[in-house]
C-alpha cells in the first residue's frame, strides 16, 4: 500500500453534521442548537467542523460566523460552490476562526456534467482551478471536492486533482456523493490518484461517503487503507437520503482495529455517546436501538450463552467496553432526596458538562420529576439535560393544559399560552383523541396550521412511571420540521413538542433565514 507522504498515521476527522447532516429532512437547527452541537464536537476533539454553507441563507452565514468566533480548537470550515460570491461569503464567515478553511466543490462526473451543469470538461477544470486560486488568496487552508468523484472517469479525475493541487489546494476530497461505490472499487480510485497525480504527496487526501447502499463506513475505511488521511463524517451518520459515514463507527473501527489499519484519530471516544445523544435530541432523529456503538442494544446481551460468556470474560462477546464510548454500566441512580452535589457528579459521570446556570435548571427539573417518579435512571437524567429548555424558548409557552376524554366521545383540550411580549390567550378544541385535541387548540391559539406527517412515542426508561419521549414531524410551507419533548404525561409531551415546532416557525419568520437550502445548492459532496 502506497500512502500519502504527508501522512503521519493520524486520520483527520472532518465532521459535517452541521452542514451535510443538517440537510436531512426535518433536521434544520437554530443558531443556539448549532452552537450546542459545535461545542459538543469541540469537546469530542474532532479536527475540523464544517459549520455550514454560508451562501445558502443569511441564517447559515450567521451560524458559521458565530461558530468561527466562539468555538476554539477545531478548524472551522465553510462550503462554497466554485464561484467568487460563494467563496468570499465563506471567507467572511470563517475569517475570525483561529484556524479557518474554505471548502470549494464542483461536479465532475459525466452525468453531472451533461445533465446538471451542462458544462464541458475544460470548463469545469477552468472553474475549479480559478476557484481554488481565488480561495487561496484569502486563506492557506483550502479543500477541493470533485463532486460525484466515484462516478468520474479516472483519467479526468486525475487531471482535475493535479490542476487544483497546482492552484493551491491543501486537501483534496474524493466524494462518493450518491453512495454508489463499493469498498474495493473506491480504494482503487485513491490508489490510482496516488500513482498518477504529481504533487499528491504534498496534500491530504480525504473521503466523503454517503450510505445509500449501506457502505459509507466500509468505503471510508477502504479509502483509509488506500492512503486517505481525512474522513468526512457525521454524528449518528445523519445526512441527505440514507445519510453519511457515521463518525462514531469510523472512529471506533480505527481504534478497535488499530493494528490492522495502522492509524489513529485524535477523538476523545468517551464523548461519543453524549455527543450522539445531543445530536439526536437537537435534530429529533432518534438513534436506532441496534445502531452500532451508540445504540441502546450495542452493549446488551440477552442470549443465555452470551451472558454466561460475559460473566466469565467480557471479551468473549464484547470487543469494546461501553465506558470507552462514554456509556455507563450503572443504571438506577439518585432519588428525590439526592442533593445538588450528587446530581452534578452523576451528570459529569454521564459525560455532560453544564455551567452553573444550566446545572441549576436541570437540578430543579430533576427534583420536580423525582417527586412524580419512584425510580430515577441515567436515561431520565439525560432526558432532563436534553430537554431542560424545550418548550421555554418561545415566543409561546404553555401555562396550562386541560384534557377531557372518554370512551364514545370526542376529546377536548383547553389551554392557556403566554407570549414573550406579554400577551396571553386561551383556546379550546376537540379531536378524535386527546393529542389531536391538544394540537387543534395550539393551532387555534397561535394561528399556525401544520400538516402532521409522523408521530412517535417511546419510553425513556422502563416502568409504569417512565417518561415518554414524543417526536412530531410536520410540514409547513413545503418544509419539514421536527419537534420533541419528554414528560411522564404523554399528552403534555406531545403538546410541548408540537409547540416547539410552531415556535421554531415563528422565530424563523423573524429572521431572513427563509429560503429553502436546497433551492440554491445545486448538489453538494
Amino acid at each position: 500500500m502506497q500512502v500519502n507522504a504527508m501522512d503521519d498515521n493520524r486520520v483527520v476527522i472532518f465532521d459535517t453534521t452541521l452542514r451535510d447532516g443538517e440537510q436531512a429532512p426535518g433536521c434544520s437547527m437554530t443558531l443556539n442548537e448549532k452552537l450546542r452541537v459545535a461545542s459538543a464536537l469541540r469537546d469530542l476533539r474532532v479536527d475540523v467542523i464544517e459549520a455550514g454553507f454560508p451562501a445558502a441563507s443569511p441564517g447559515d452565514f450567521k451560524a458559521v460566523r458565530t461558530i468561527a468566533r466562539t468555538i476554539e480548537g477545531p478548524t472551522i470550515c465553510g462550503l462554497a460552490r466554485c464561484n467568487p460570491q460563494d467563496i468570499k461569503r465563506v471567507w467572511d464567515a470563517v475569517k475570525d476562526a483561529a484556524s479557518p478553511r474554505i471548502h470549494v466543490f464542483v461536479a465532475t462526473s459525466r452525468i453531472h456534467r451533461e445533465h446538471k451543469l451542462q458544462m464541458a470538461k475544460a470548463e469545469i477544470l477552468k472553474s475549479a482551478v480559478e476557484s481554488v486560486a481565488y480561495a487561496r488568496s484569502f486563506c492557506d487552508n483550502i479543500e477541493f471536492s470533485p463532486e460525484d468523484a466515484s462516478r468520474t472517469e479516472l483519467e479526468y479525475l486525475a487531471e482535475v486533482v493535479e490542476a487544483v493541487i497546482e492552484a493551491g489546494a491543501t486537501t483534496v476530497n474524493i466524494p462518493d456523493t450518491v453512495g454508489y461505490a463499493v469498498p474495493g472499487e473506491f480504494a482503487e480510485v485513491f490508489e490510482y490518484l496516488i500513482a498518477n497525480v504529481p504533487g499528491i504527496e504534498n496534500i491530504r487526501l480525504s473521503a466523503h461517503c454517503h450510505d445509500d447502499l449501506g457502505m459509507a463506513v466500509a468505503n471510508s475505511l477502504a479509502a483509509v487503507r488506500a492512503g486517505a488521511r481525512q474522513v468526512e463524517c457525521t454524528i449518528n451518520g445523519i445526512g441527505e437520503r440514507a445519510g453519511n459515514c457515521s463518525l462514531e463507527e469510523i472512529v471506533m473501527a480505527i481504534k478497535t482495529r488499530e493494528e490492522f489499519f495502522g492509524v489513529t484519530t485524535g477523538v476523545d471516544t468517551t464523548r461519543l455517546y453524549p455527543t450522539s445523544r445531543i445530536v439526536a435530541n437537537v435534530t429529533g432523529m432518534h438513534t436506532p436501538r441496534n445502531k452500532a456503538i451508540v445504540g441502546e442494544n450495542a452493549f446488551a446481551h440477552e442470549a443465555g450463552i452470551h451472558q454466561h460468556g460475559m460473566l466469565r470474560h467480557r471479551a468473549t462477546y464484547e470487543i469494546m467496553q461501553p465506558e470507552a464510548v462514554g456509556l455507563s454500566r450503572s443504571n438506577l441512580v439518585l432519588g428525590k432526596h439526592s442533593g445538588r452535589h450528587a446530581f452534578r457528579d452523576r451528570v459529569e459521570q454521564l459525560g455532560f458538562h453544564l455551567d452553573d446556570i444550566e446545572l441549576n435548571r436541570c437540578f430543579e427539573k430533576f427534583k420536580r420529576l423525582a417527586d412524580r417518579k419512584k425510580h430515577m435512571y441515567d436515561r431520565d437524567i439525560e432526558a432532563i439535560i436534553m430537554n431542560v429548555d424545550v418548550g421555554k424558548a418561545g415566543p409561546w409557552v404553555i401555562d396550562e393544559l386541560q384534557i377531557t376524554a372518554g370512551t364514545g366521545t370526542l376529546a377536548a383540550a383547553a389551554l392557556s399560552l403566554s407570549h414573550q411580549d406579554g400577551r396571553r390567550t386561551r383556546k379550546a378544541a376537540k379531536g378524535d383523541g386527546p393529542v389531536a385535541a391538544a394540537f387543534g387548540a395550539l393551532e387555534a391559539a397561535t394561528g399556525i396550521e401544520l400538516e402532521l406527517k409522523n408521530f412517535e412515542v417511546r419510553g425513556v426508561t422502563t416502568g409504569d412511571d417512565a417518561q415518554g419521549e414524543v417526536t412530531v414531524t410536520v410540514e409547513y410551507n413545503q418544509q419539514s420540521f421536527r419537534g420533541h419533548a419528554v414528560s411522564t404525561d404523554i399528552v403534555e409531551s406531545a403538546a410541548i413538542a408540537y409547540l416547539e415546532v410552531i415556535n421554531r416557525i415563528l422565530r424563523r419568520r423573524d429572521t431572513d433565514d427563509q429560503r429553502p437550502r436546497r433551492a440554491i445548492a445545486f448538489g453538494q459532496p
